[in-house]
């Protein structure tokens, strides 16, 4: 999602075209999200056919009719995004909450979207049991998706796909007494080292942090067969129904150990920022913070959670003047998610804090690479 938000980001385009439909996980709601697709497709419609010539509007709506007329709305989220120019038209479902919009302008409406994702903690649920290991994406206390051997994503891995069933434990020795003989710790590790296996090269490609799901003594014999696990940040041991509950039913289950996570992050990012400061690599000035994103010098940059601000915002000159009014002419509503979108564009990262913790006369501080 990362690389496709900054893709778009990336993207000039006239018109570039962005929609936002709120859509539903499940039956029967979701059966209202086709109308409320064509509801938003028709102002979309209304708006290009009155503002732009004819053979654009006609390109750009057979683009999107191309990419959404079979769309198979079982597999909704929170939101389905639209990205469509002349030349190239990209469909996301996304598990957050959006507010219903067409936007017609020269760039791609990313900004919320960007604010959204990096204020979530974004993590791979690996659930165990000594008959069958699950995998779990997830985005804070909602589910994206949970691995299916039919997943493309699946589809040319050299390792196990999930779900990955436990077979060897019962063909092993003479035929099922290995369930209760001294040999069953060393098969339970045989089978959590493919299962980790199968993680690792999942994780290759979103660089994700694990949550390990199971009894005590599974998650025991993981841990010492995982080839990364500092990449564990958390492990519940008291979930229930780990063989067939529901993904979201699992997801609930780790959600204090996840706030845990998210708790340690800020404590960390305390010391941090101290440590910046001391190094004179800390900037907290708005228009210096903007400056040194602007730049690329931003390694993290640390937001009061809800904190916006508008401005006027000069990329020429690499200014920004805080205003009062973000109804002025030329003035930025949110000249901080202008500055989050730079920061992690230069490959930064953005940490969300809790508004005890960044107090109102410090709501913003960026972390400089140099």
């Amino acid at each position: 999602m990362k690389a496709t938000l900054k893709s778009l980001r990336e993207t000039k385009a006239n018109p570039a075209v962005s929609i936002f439909v709120k859509t539903h996980r499940a039956h029967p709601a979701n059966e209202q999200d086709p109308i409320a697709l064509k509801n938003q497709l028709k102002v979309m419609e209304d708006r290009l056919t009155s503002e732009y010539d004819k053979r654009t509007a006609t390109t750009i709506l057979e683009n999107i009719h191309a990419k959404t007329n079979d769309l198979n709305h079982n597999y909704n989220l929170d939101t389905l995004a639209i990205f469509a120019s002349t030349d190239d038209v990209q469909v996301i479902r996304m598990p957050i909450d959006t507010t219903e919009r067409v936007i017609i302008s020269d760039r791609f409406a990313t900004r919320d979207l960007v604010r959204d994702m990096a204020s979530a903690v974004h993590y791979y649920t690996v659930v165990l049991t000594r008959d069958k290991a699950r995998l779990i994406e997830a985005s804070n206390d909602r589910v994206v998706m949970e691995f299916d051997k039919d997943d493309d994503s699946q589809n040319h891995m050299e390792s196990i796909p999930f779900p990955i069933d436990n077979n060897g434990l019962y063909t092993t020795g003479d035929g099922g007494s290995d369930r209760s003989s001294n040999n069953e710790s060393s098969y339970l590790k045989e089978f959590f080292n493919q299962v980790d296996k199968s993680v690792q090269e999942l994780w290759g490609e979103h660089k994700m942090p694990l949550v390990i799901v199971g009894d005590a003594k599974n998650i025991g014999y993981y841990k010492e067969v995982c080839d990364r696990p500092d990449n564990i940040i958390a492990m519940v041991s008291n979930a229930t129904n780990l063989d067939d509950g529901s993904a979201q039913h699992i997801v609930n289950s780790v959600q204090e150990a996840v706030e845990e996570y998210r708790t340690s992050l800020h404590k960390a990012a305390l010391g941090e920022i101290d440590k910046a400061r001391g190094a004179d690599m800390l900037r907290t000035d708005l228009q210096d913070v903007y400056r040194a994103a602007y730049q690329g010098a931003g390694e993290t940059l640390y937001v009061r959670r809800g904190y916006m601000q508008a401005a006027m915002i000069d990329e020429k000159a690499q200014t920004l003047t805080a205003a009062n009014d973000a109804s002025e002419k030329g003035v930025t509503d949110d000249a901080v998610g202008e500055i989050i979108e730079h920061v992690i564009h230069n490959g930064g990262e953005a940490v969300f804090m809790p508004q005890d913790i960044m107090s109102d006369d410090q709501p913003i501080a960026l972390v400089t690479r140099y």
